[in-house]
C-alpha cells in the first residue's frame, strides 16, 4: 500500500508569505532596537557605546537593561499589531517608536526624581550599586510601557 502526502494547493504560497512576514518583522524589530539603543545613548550623559566597549561595568549594566526593556516594548508592539501585513508592520513601528520614547523619558524622569547622577555612575570603573537601581527602572518601566501597548 502506497501512501501519498497531500498538501493543500496554497500551502507553498502560505509558507512563502509567512517567511516574508518573519523577515519584515525582523527588520522592524532591528530598526526599533537600534533606535532604542541610540535613544538611551543620546539621553544618557557620556558615550554609552564607548563606555561599554571599554568595559565600564555600570554602563554595561545600564545599557543591557535598557536593551532588554526595549526588547519587551518591541515584542509587544509586534504581537499587538493586527490587520494586513502592511498595517501590522506600520502599527508595530508606530507603537514601538512611541513606546521607546515614553520609556526613555520615564527612566530619565525617575533618575531626576531620585537625584541619581547617572553620568558619574556609568563612567565609573568600579561597580556602583546605584546602577542596579537604574537598570531595574529600565526593565520595570519597559514592562509597564509594553503592557500599555498591548
Amino acid at each position: 500500500m502506497i501512501t501519498q502526502l497531500a498538501l493543500d494547493p496554497g500551502f507553498g504560497s502560505a509558507i512563502g508569505r509567512g517567511i516574508g512576514a518573519i523577515a519584515l518583522y525582523a527588520v522592524v524589530g532591528l530598526v526599533l532596537m537600534v533606535f532604542g539603543f541610540y535613544a538611551i545613548d543620546w539621553t544618557t550623559p557620556g558615550k554609552l557605546s564607548t563606555l561599554v566597549r571599554n568595559g565600564a561595568p555600570n554602563a554595561v549594566i545600564v545599557t543591557s537593561s535598557g536593551l532588554l526593556s526595549m526588547a519587551f516594548i518591541v515584542v509587544v508592539a509586534i504581537t499587538s499589531s493586527v490587520g494586513k501585513l502592511d498595517e501590522g508592520l506600520l502599527s508595530a513601528l508606530i507603537y514601538g517608536f512611541f513606546g521607546i520614547i515614553v520609556q526613555v523619558a520615564a527612566v530619565r524622569l525617575l533618575e531626576w526624581i531620585t537625584r541619581l547622577d547617572i553620568g558619574t555612575i556609568i563612567e565609573s570603573d568600579r561597580f556602583a550599586p546605584a546602577s542596579v537601581v537604574v537598570a531595574s527602572a529600565h526593565v520595570a518601566l519597559g514592562l509597564v510601557v509594553a503592557v500599555a501597548i498591548s
